[in-house]
């Protein structure tokens, strides 16, 4: 690269001949010449792409261009899809090839749907979001305990690669034991062999979230929620080194402070430690009767609840159905 200080514009000397003689491209020394603008407004965008689809991460493109409007930013589509893909968004909805695995990974079955989780280490799971800094991303992957909704073990990265994701799940193996059932989406870093073996060789049984279920893993997509309206939001971080220490800050907080709804106002350690208070369960029913999945405790009132409701639904619809069949014996 010392050859391309030879060149110099201002000389007799054609330009083409400087390159000829020094042995170096002329498209590298017109590149030079034209340094690429920072796309400012591409970065205001997607700060508000970002903002607006962690409160609502099942608007695709289109709501994002209606919303972008209200904000001010008169945006196309296509534009909208470049930025949305360039943050690896997507809408929660069901659609062409939104969320593509591996084509050489396997896939395993999701199998939380219905289950009760009453104890801590019965569940984990995993996911990987970003988070923008001053210039560019970067890629936080965690794991949790459904019971207690306590954060075992964290890593941030500025690439996508699989090995920050093995290493948190095996700092998450290494300091909790192992659990009887390890959840994660169909995402590469998850498939792939480095991180499935880890969990085989643990003796761990894998789920792996269905396509266009969103609320597979509703516990994880909530921390995300949490992390970046209380604090990535509030405390903007311009780097890796003030990222890794807010980070390090709140999950301290969440842990051992934050009081959770769910957990009766108690926190995750102390549920997880003391092994009562918490539990989690998927409810296998999107009707109308019962509304979309929820998050549930497993411990106290809250499943008994659910169990009541569901059986005097079902006794509703015998009812019914024996009322009719009676009606329609007694008019033939």
């Amino acid at each position: 690269m010392m050859r391309r200080t030879w060149i110099d514009k201002g000389d007799t000397v054609a330009l083409t001949w400087q390159c000829a003689l020094a042995g170096v491209s002329r498209s590298a020394v017109y590149a030079r010449q034209k340094p690429k603008p920072i796309a400012l407004d591409d970065e205001v965008l997607k700060r508000l792409i970002d903002e607006e689809y962690t409160r609502h991460p099942f608007y695709g493109s289109r709501k994002m261009v209606v919303y972008l409007g209200r904000c001010g930013h008169c945006v196309n589509r296509k534009r909208a899809q470049r930025l949305m893909r360039s943050l690896g968004l997507a809408g929660m909805a069901p659609g062409p090839n939104t969320s593509r695995a591996h084509p050489k990974h396997k896939v395993y079955p999701y199998l939380l749907r219905g289950v009760a989780v009453v104890k801590p280490n019965q569940v984990w799971s995993t996911d990987i979001t970003y988070i923008r800094l001053e210039r560019g991303f970067a890629y936080l992957v965690a794991v949790i305990d459904w019971y207690s909704r306590r954060v075992l073990s964290w890593r941030i990265s500025n690439s996508m690669e699989a090995v920050f994701c093995v290493d948190c799940l095996e700092d998450a193996l290494r300091f909790y034991g192992k659990p009887e059932v390890f959840n994660t989406d169909q995402g590469s870093q998850f498939t792939s062999d480095a991180f499935t073996g880890v969990l085989k060789r643990a003796g761990v049984t894998i789920s792996m979230d269905g396509r266009g279920r969103a609320f597979d893993n509703i516990f994880v997509e909530r921390l995300w929620r949490s992390v970046k309206h209380e604090d990535v939001y509030l405390n903007f971080h311009s780097s890796m080194g003030e990222l890794l220490i807010g980070l390090t800050k709140y999950f301290a907080f969440y842990n051992g402070e934050r009081p959770h709804q769910a957990l009766r106002n108690l926190t995750p350690d102390v549920v997880h430690q003391r092994a009562q208070g918490g539990g989690a369960m998927i409810v296998d029913n999107y009707g109308a009767a019962q509304g979309l999945p929820i998050a549930l405790r497993s411990t106290g009132t809250a499943f008994d609840e659910v169990r009541l409701e569901k059986t005097e639904i079902s006794k509703a619809k015998n009812r019914g159905s024996a009322v009719q069949l009676f009606v329609q014996s007694g008019a033939t």
